[in-house]
């Protein structure tokens, strides 16, 4: 199914997200006559078909929710087989790529396909994605969730590029021959010394305005405080609601450097 739209009602073959709690989802796909084990019991995919996205599942030892697919459910739920990009860097990268419906991209490294689902529907419905991976086996599983690119016709520029490689540098000057003068580039790198690397060869390839950002989110949580009530003569409790930081902070994901083709 497609992850474009808002889909009403669960058909078979669909594409389903298993929503078990905020901090546990499971993607898996309706087939007709067959059973899926969950935490909280068995779930027949027959008793799914023909209700609605968003419907609330009593199970034997609790409740879940299948919800519809989007990009931002499917980064948390796709199998992985490399490391993937989350919502804070895809969001950000969106952004500062200026992707809007029609535009044409170029993604070197396709990996896990996190981000290239977000790119599908950021282009959609009449732009195209053009996706690669060096790794058979992971392009072969890619191809079997959306649909892969391929080199561009001839004639056609893209509008933006994403590159996530261990040696992005290498493939710069081959991506600035399929891109338009003034599109944007996005390198996703882990480390620092990548970064800089990659940075002088998009200026010894006529690339300009670089910069290079990480992206760090902080999770807040609303809890209830109790205490001791001091200015009382007897004793009691007061209660109140206050923001509390998680303790752990999401750490470091990648850099991301951006590039613009200098159009003169």
């Amino acid at each position: 199914m497609s992850f474009v739209g808002s889909p009403e009602i669960i058909q078979e073959n669909d594409t389903i997200i298993l929503y078990l709690g905020f901090d546990r989802m499971l993607s898996t796909k309706v087939k007709r006559g067959e059973t899926f084990q969950t935490k909280y019991g068995a779930l027949k995919f027959d008793d799914l078909i023909g209700q609605r996205f968003g419907t609330k599942i009593t199970c034997k030892l609790g409740y879940l929710y299948v919800l519809a697919p989007t990009a931002e459910l499917w980064t948390q739920t796709l199998p992985h087989r490399t490391q993937i990009l989350y919502s804070t860097d895809i969001s950000f990268i969106l952004l500062q790529l200026e992707i809007r419906p029609g535009s044409i991209v170029v993604e070197a490294g396709t990996g896990s396909g996190s981000m290239s689902h977000a790119l599908i529907r950021a282009v959609h419905p009449t732009g195209r994605l053009y996706t690669f991976d060096f790794h058979e086996a992971r392009a072969n599983q890619a191809r079997q969730e959306f649909k892969d690119g391929f080199p561009l016709p001839e004639g056609v520029k893209a509008n933006a590029a994403f590159l996530d490689l261990p040696a992005p540098w290498e493939a710069i000057p081959k991506v600035k021959s399929v891109l338009q003068w003034g599109a944007r580039v996005c390198s996703f790198s882990p480390c620092l010394e990548q970064v800089q690397r990659a940075s002088e060869t998009f200026r010894q390839h006529g690339f300009e305005d670089l910069q290079t950002f990480e992206c760090l989110s902080r999770h807040f949580d609303i809890k209830t405080i109790r205490m001791n009530d001091q200015t009382s003569q007897e004793k009691s409790e007061i209660s109140f609601k206050s923001i509390v930081p998680y303790a752990q902070i999401p750490g470091h994901t990648g850099f991301l450097t951006f590039a613009t083709l200098n159009p003169l």
